[in-house]
């Protein structure tokens, strides 16, 4: 597998502590994702996992109090959300935003011409922009409407899963991109999401609360949230033992 400039990319989290209104969220979480490493987090709602990837990305609704993000030993803490994108950092949000005015085409157009300045070739935008939409089965034609205006949940996935594409990071942050998927829909997202990680060896963050997006895309690393932080580290057979006995003896193992 080869991520196009063959180097290692390293998403690395140390004693992260982060507050909303006060409240705090994530509470000396720790964890370290490389290139061609699929981590996935699973835990109760309210443990945090949606907070990382919003931290992560810059969302500045939330607080960090202390500790750091760092990407490629970079420290990102006092870095803009598009300063982090230009570095390679990718969220797929589980509630993807409606831009009115905006189409899909002239978004992508105008983020990939700002990233890749003089490199920006307008025919083969076009074209792997069409590419990707057959291969999502996406209606052509909602790459002319404005940024998931009108889409129903799952097409609203699946943009965020063309915009992946076309931007090509090397660490992708999804947070709950099976929410709203038809078996249809979940089948082509995970396979697409997988031939990308295979096609580019990325890191990648994967939230989820179900085993079902497992079955195609094939974690190294599954953990377990509680309180703000991983309680539990495992393989892939944690989420089988999940999906068995739900999170309740892992939560008083975390106790312990």
């Amino acid at each position: 597998m080869s991520n196009g400039d063959d180097t290692m990319h390293k998403l690395r989290i140390e004693n992260l502590v982060v507050e909303v209104d006060g409240e705090v969220i994530l509470n000396g979480f720790n964890l370290e994702i490389k290139s061609g490493e699929i981590h996935t987090i699973m835990g109760p709602n309210g443990t945090g996992k949606s907070t990382l990837c919003k931290v992560i990305i810059g969302d500045d609704t939330y607080k960090v109090v202390s500790g750091s993000i760092y990407f490629d030993d970079k420290e990102l803490n006092n870095l803009s959300v598009d300063e982090r994108a230009r570095a390679g950092i990718f969220l797929g949000m589980q509630l993807p935003t409606e831009i009115e005015g905006v189409t899909n085409a002239d978004f992508m157009r105008t983020a990939l011409h700002l990233k890749e300045g003089d490199n920006f070739k307008l025919m083969s935008f076009i074209r792997e922009i069409k590419s990707v939409c057959a291969e999502l089965k996406m209606d052509e034609e909602m790459i002319h409407r404005g940024v998931n205006k009108g889409f129903s949940g799952g097409e609203k996935k699946k943009n965020e899963i063309l915009q992946m594409y076309l931007l090509k990071p090397s660490m992708v942050l999804l947070d709950e991109i099976d929410s709203g998927l038809d078996v249809d829909s979940l089948r082509i997202v995970g396979e697409e999401v997988m031939k990308y990680y295979k096609t580019h060896e990325c890191g990648v963050l994967l939230i989820t609360h179900y085993q079902r997006l497992l079955d195609y895309i094939k974690p190294d690393f599954v953990h377990v949230m509680r309180n703000g932080k991983i309680i539990k580290t495992g393989d892939a057979s944690l989420v089988s033992e999940i999906e068995k006995n739900g999170y309740e003896n892992l939560l008083a193992d975390g106790d312990k």
